[in-house]
């Protein structure tokens, strides 16, 4: 996949970026897919620490990670990996779920399961360690969006709905965070090839320039990171009759 340069830039003020080489980062859900490529290339880039975040954390096999035990839905476990983690100034949000639901006929609870991840504990996580990037002089927060925070798709509007809940969030922290010396950088991406996107059977993309083109964004102070082609059409799509869109991807062009 050829990752083209669409990364943004805020109009608050001028962009900063935030070194990798020589931070201390924080990666949710880093035991496996995108989240261990972000662990991976963090790494590689020099950072002098990089907690590899999980429920299991047995199951972080990354060597040179530190693996750090969090469930972003349980508050007891964000602010302990908070306490214990405090030198973190980069925090990578990437633990989501879907758990494949429609919004009208859908089970509610697999929806609220859907909400309680995506939306309330990436807002847990940014809560408990803002403090702690601000106390370091100010870092950078990425959350791991998607292209569906912007379009719906039958059979996955729950997921659709707790991403755009998150993108909102990503907006909303960046706005209270400037003052504190915090980048805050939503990365919106298609399908990539990861166990994720097990089910899909669409083009995917490779995490891996995926994960470089969010480092990137970071290192470059951007406030938006559009990873690959797909995300870069919906984004412009939203200017449009939505049913434009709905009428592409229901067609099968996607």
């Amino acid at each position: 996949m050829t990752t083209p340069d669409t990364t943004r830039r805020g109009t608050a003020g001028p962009a900063r970026g935030r070194p990798i080489h020589g931070a201390a980062a924080l990666v949710t859900g880093a035991n496996r897919g995108l989240g261990r490529h972000l662990a991976h290339q963090l790494l590689e880039r020099g950072a002098s620490r990089v907690y590899a975040a999980a429920r299991r954390p047995e199951t972080v096999d990354l060597p040179g990670a530190v693996p750090l035990r969090l469930d972003v839905t349980d508050e007891e476990s964000v602010r302990a990996a908070a306490a214990a983690a405090g030198d973190v100034t980069i925090l990578v949000n990437n633990a989501g779920i879907s758990r494949f639901t429609d919004l009208v006929t859908g089970d509610a609870a697999a929806i609220r399961a859907e909400m309680d991840t995506n939306f309330w504990g990436t807002l847990a996580v940014v809560r408990a360690f803002a403090p702690v990037l601000t106390a370091g002089g100010g870092g950078a927060i990425l959350n791991v969006l998607s292209a569906q925070s912007w379009h719906a798709y039958p059979g996955i509007n729950g997921y659709h709905a707790s991403k755009a809940a998150q993108w909102a969030l990503t907006n909303g922290v960046r706005t209270e965070l400037a003052d504190h010396g915090t980048l805050v950088t939503g990365l919106h991406l298609g399908a990539v090839d990861t166990d994720f996107s097990a089910g899909y059977d669409g083009p995917k993309g490779d995490p891996a320039a995926v994960a470089s083109a969010a480092l990137d964004g970071i290192e470059a102070g951007a406030t938006e990171v559009l990873a690959d082609p797909w995300s870069v059409h919906v984004k412009a799509s939203l200017a449009a009759d939505p049913a434009i869109l709905e009428a592409e991807i229901l067609g099968g062009a996607v």
